[in-house]
């Protein structure tokens, strides 16, 4: 089961010519040499698409100080796939997920058809590029009508079925349920009722699980910022302890989200700076610069930076000088801020 978008490598393996390698990201690296690495493995930018990821990533486990590797393709610039290549050093933090759960609640037929004409219209909204959605109402509304009408049913599911998904997210033994489940239970009309679900749902050991969760709650968290009065709180530590994984969709998605839960909460961006400052460094350096703008927010912040200023030096290419100041920079406590973890 993939995740709700796609990884868009679908275009480079139809494409009449062989893919080729075009942007290489690693990321986790402490201790080993991209360069050793990259020679190790006989890849190159410009090179041929390696075969198969699973071959990839058991020939990085095997060089001496790599626990585990994650490859992820993504497509098309110029006609070529970056590759990223998720690292985990002996020694580097570890993240863990929860056991796989055991029971055999599963939803009925009508949510998992319409679940999977969702999914059906999204890979067709995506083909004609119309991928923009609306995340104001705490969930997503597509722009494409087809996907967007989808949507409106996941809000009646939600509205009529909340414990059962609920039992699904938590407790199933499939994956594609509990997908399903963390894509449906963030349309629950009272978003409070859904957080604690969501958040525990980052902890799946199934990373499509965990990137429907992470979807979800970032939505919630437009919501909590711009509805002040619901008193939301959706809290920042996994989404912190997220940018540490060797999962390419857990990384991005936690810093999307991480640049609406860090708007104007100085304890937030502290979490980052003790938990995570290396890992978003190392992404706002991405060359692929759709993947690295949000976390380059994240640095720009964390350097103590507003936003006309996060965004001149963005545009202007100045990447290092922020990172620079932001490797240098101190935490900055606001008098009376409590070390909270949650936003309101």
């Amino acid at each position: 089961m993939k995740c709700i978008f796609l990884s868009l490598v679908t275009a480079a393996l139809l494409a009449a010519e062989a893919p080729r390698v075009g942007d290489i990201e690693f990321y986790g690296l402490h201790k080993l040499s991209e360069p050793k690495l990259l020679h190790t493995l006989h890849l190159k930018s410009g090179g041929p698409l390696p075969p198969s990821k699973g071959d990839l990533e058991d020939e990085l486990e095997k060089i001496p100080g790599v626990v585990l590797a994650h490859v992820e393709a993504v497509c098309c610039e110029d006609g070529k796939t970056s590759l990223f290549i998720g690292i985990e050093e002996k020694g580097a933090p570890h993240l863990a997920f929860h056991s796989p759960p055991a029971g055999d609640a599963v939803l009925p037929d009508d949510m998992v058809e319409v679940y999977h004409q969702f999914l059906d219209a999204v890979r067709d909204a995506a083909h004609r590029g119309s991928t923009a959605e609306d995340l104001t109402s705490g969930h997503s509304l597509m722009a494409d009508p087809v996907a967007r009408l989808l949507q409106f049913q996941f809000a009646d599911f939600a509205g009529a079925h909340l414990p059962l998904l609920q039992d699904v997210l938590r407790d199933c033994s499939d994956d594609e349920q509990r997908a399903m489940a963390a894509a449906m239970i963030g349309y629950a009309p009272n978003k409070k009722d859904v957080v604690d679900d969501l958040e525990n749902a980052m902890q799946d050991p199934d990373e499509s699980v965990r990137s429907n969760a992470l979807r979800a709650l970032n939505a919630i968290a437009v919501l909590a910022r711009l509805e002040p009065r619901l008193r939301i709180q959706v809290p920042v530590t996994w989404f912190v302890e997220m940018l540490n994984s060797i999962v390419l969709s857990d990384r991005t998605r936690a810093a999307n989200a991480l640049v609406t839960l860090t708007d104007k909460d100085a304890a937030a961006l502290d979490q980052i700076r003790d938990r995570a400052l290396d890992a978003v460094v190392e992404m706002a350096q991405w060359k692929n610069l759709q993947y690295a703008l949000p976390p380059f927010i994240l640095v720009g912040r964390l350097a103590g930076m507003n936003e006309q200023e996060i965004q001149k030096a963005w545009t202007s290419g100045d990447r290092q000088a922020v990172i620079g100041i932001a490797l240098g920079a101190k935490p900055k406590k606001k008098p009376g801020m409590g070390p909270t973890n949650k936003i309101e």
